[in-house]
Formats: structure tokens, C-alpha cells, sequence
């Protein structure tokens, strides 16, 4: 049955991917099938084999062990606000991302994360046969995030095709940052995070494919990178990589306040008036996907309410409400679920990438808003398709 729902999420993404594609003929299948190949040795290898297993519990313990030092300043600050033995989100969970994100600032400045980024996509260009700047963007957006990537690559948005921008968008909010993943892992089992955000790569340049294919000639194909806070001092780094922090932290804290009493003001209005949760509808409307990517039908509509929720709302939302509900799934739509929330492909990052590149390049952000609704279209897709590819390991 495993095969068969792999097939069924898998024909789902190629029928949709094509349906939208801007040019169907020009589809080039070779990368895609690599690209697909080396999702499912991966996806293997990190879930059903002791040196992936042993891999993630290294990961899931090096960012326990970081969230917890993190939460070390957080006590020290905001100690005595906190009841003994009761967890304080924001506190626990949302502050914390401001040493993590001092941690990757030190990495950046002494130069170790460019080389990662750029060692790995000219990699994953070798493999698949995109473009060096196309490959370095789904590498760097899982670690950078998506609107401080594009200040790597300022220089090359006023050159690229409106074509390859897209490419370039649709991995940005495929991704998520390293920088909040440990606050992802207090709410997903850790395992099922490391193997989306590596999936999530792919999976991104797999729709790309489908929905925007073309060419890049060896002209096109240049990568020139400019390093995040190359001018800056030593401490002056650190300094603003705590701002950063900070910012990600109130900004997600806020959000968060934002939607989740919008999502409570809409259950209510529509349990009132349709005695159904605002959920169970997008739950319904959401549950034959659910049941295609290979979660069995009794738990579709549940499933497919909170996957829904991350889409109108953020992943944060969703994933407390995953928390709430994780012990009444099956470990496989437990995991199917898990992978699926972690990407930031919702409505509210149209408007954050949007913004991100209109202040770099004004037109090239005019023409993101012009596909914002097919950015999120896709980076949907890629979603879908990363936790179908799970599913079959489960």
C-alpha cells in the first residue's frame, strides 16, 4: 500500500506541477527522475538505516543542547517570570532563536558557511543539471532563510529571467532557516525536521522543473555571491546577529498572537453559524490530497485541517496544533504531517519574499507579486511532495 499512495501523492504533483507549467513541452524529465532518485536514497538512508538514525540523533542532540544553553541567557533575563516546572513558549522556544542565530553570524564571518553553500550546490548542479545560481539558492535558503538569502545574490537579481526568478523564489519558501530549527524540533520529532529541510531542496527544483522549465547557457550560469556582514567587525557581527534574533523571535511571537486569535475568532463565528470548526472545513476540502500523499482516510480530514492551517496561517500554528493532536495519528500520518509543516510556504511569505527582493531590486519585487499566488502553488507542491516521499518509508 506504501507503493501505491508513493504513486498515487506522486502522479498528483506531476498532474498539478504540468497543469500550471508554463511551458508543458519544454518539461525536461532526466533531472527530475535523478533529483527524484536521490530523494528516495536519502529519505531511506536518514530514516531506515543506523547511520541515518544515528546521524539525526546526533543533529536532534547537538540543537537540544543548543536550544538549551540558549535558554541559559533566556533565564537569566526573565528568570523569575517563569511558574516552576511550567514551559514558557516564548521564553523556551521563540528566544532561544537569538544564540542560534549568533552561532551562524560566527560562522558566516569566518567564512564556513559559504563554503558549505557553495561546495554543496556546485554538487547538486552536478547532479541534476541546473544552474549553479538555482542550486546554491536551495542550499543556502535552508540555513540563510528566505529574505536574507537574496542579500547574497543582490547583485545577480537584476540579471536573471524573470523565469529563473521564480526557480529562485519557489526554494526560498520551500526552505526554512536554520536558525529556528531547534525551535521546530521542540515541536516535531527531530528526525522527520532534518529529513524535510533536506528533501525540501529537491523537491523545490523538482516542481521548478514542472512548473517553470527552461535552459541556462554556460553565459547565464554565473554565481557571484557577496558574504552577509563581510564589512563588519568581529563584534559587531555578533551584535547585529542578536538583533536578528530578536527580530525573528518578536516577529514570530507576534505573528503567532496575530493568527492564532484570528483562527479562534473564524472557529467560533463558524461553529456558531455551521456548528463545524472553521479547521474541519479545510480539513474536508483538504483530505483528498491528505489521503493521496498516503494518510488513511479515517485521519485525512483531521490531517488535512492542520496541514490547511499552515498554509492560511504559518507553520508555527499548525505545528502547535499538530502538538495538541500528534497522539491521536498513526506514526505514519504523524510523520507525513511533520514533513509536510516544515517549509515556509504559506500566504504570508508572498508578501516577506516579496518584500525581501522589492528592496534590492523594485521591478524584480513587482514581478514576484505578479506570481506570488503560483510561488505558493508550488512551494505547496513541494511540500506535498517531500512527505509523500516519507510516507513510503513508513
Amino acid at each position: 500500500m506504501s507503493i501505491a499512495f508513493f504513486v498515487s501523492g506522486l502522479v498528483l504533483v506531476f498532474l498539478l506541477g504540468t497543469l500550471a507549467s508554463y511551458n508543458r513541452r519544454g518539461i525536461r524529465l532526466r533531472p527530475i527522475a535523478i533529483m527524484l532518485a536521490v530523494q528516495l536514497v536519502l529519505a531511506f538512508v536518514l530514516l531506515n538505516t543506523e547511520v541515518g538514525v544515528a546521524l539525526i540523533g546526533a543533529v536532534s542532540r547537538a540543537f537540544g543542547k543548543l536550544m538549551e544553553l540558549g535558554v541559559t541567557g533566556v533565564d537569566f533575563v526573565f528568570g523569575g517570570l517563569e511558574n516552576q516546572g511550567v514551559s514558557n513558549f516564548f521564553l523556551d522556544v521563540l528566544l532561544p532563536i537569538i544564540f542560534i542565530s549568533v552561532l551562524i553570524g560566527m560562522l558566516n564571518y569566518f567564512r564556513l558557511l559559504p563554503v558549505i553553500i557553495r561546495g554543496v550546490g556546485l554538487a547538486l548542479s552536478a547532479v541534476n543539471g541546473m544552474g549553479k545560481l538555482e542550486n546554491y539558492i536551495a542550499v543556502s535558503s535552508a540555513i540563510l532563510g528566505q529574505s536574507e538569502v537574496f542579500l547574497t545574490t543582490k547583485k545577480q537579481l537584476g540579471a536573471v529571467s524573470k523565469q529563473r526568478l521564480y526557480t529562485l523564489c519557489t526554494s526560498a519558501m520551500s526552505a526554512v532557516s536554520i536558525a529556528i530549527v531547534g525551535a521546530y524540533m521542540t515541536m516535531l520529532e527531530p528526525r522527520y525536521v532534518v529529513t524535510a529541510i533536506v528533501l525540501n531542496m529537491f523537491s523545490a527544483l523538482i516542481v521548478a522543473n514542472l512548473i517553470n522549465p527552461y535552459t541556462v547557457s554556460r553565459e547565464e550560469d554565473l554565481l557571484e555571491v557577496e558574504e552577509i556582514g563581510r564589512k563588519l567587525t568581529f563584534f559587531q557581527m555578533i551584535s547585529e546577529s542578536i538583533l536578528d534574533g530578536l527580530k525573528v523571535a518578536i516577529l514570530v511571537a507576534a505573528m503567532l498572537i496575530g493568527f492564532i486569535s484570528l483562527m479562534n475568532l473564524i472557529d467560533y463565528l463558524f461553529s456558531y453559524v455551521f456548528g463545524l470548526s472553521f479547521q474541519s472545513v479545510l480539513g474536508y476540502l483538504f483530505a483528498p490530497v491528505a489521503f493521496l500523499m498516503g494518510i488513511p482516510w479515517a485521519e485525512a480530514v483531521q490531517a488535512g485541517g492542520i496541514m490547511a492551517t499552515k498554509l492560511v496561517t504559518n507553520e508555527f500554528v499548525a505545528m502547535l496544533s499538530f502538538k495538541e493532536q500528534a497522539a491521536q495519528f498513526s506514526p505514519k500520518t504523524a510523520g507525513i504531517v511533520s514533513v509536510f509543516l516544515v517549509s515556509f510556504a504559506n500566504f504570508g511569505s508572498i508578501g516577506i519574499i516579496t518584500g525581501a527582493v522589492k528592496a534590492l531590486h523594485e521591478k524584480r519585487g513587482d514581478e514576484v507579486a505578479s506570481f506570488g499566488l503560483k510561488l505558493l502553488y508550488g512551494s505547496t507542491l513541494a511540500s506535498i511532495l517531500s512527505a509523500t516521499v516519507v510516507g513510503l518509508f513508513l
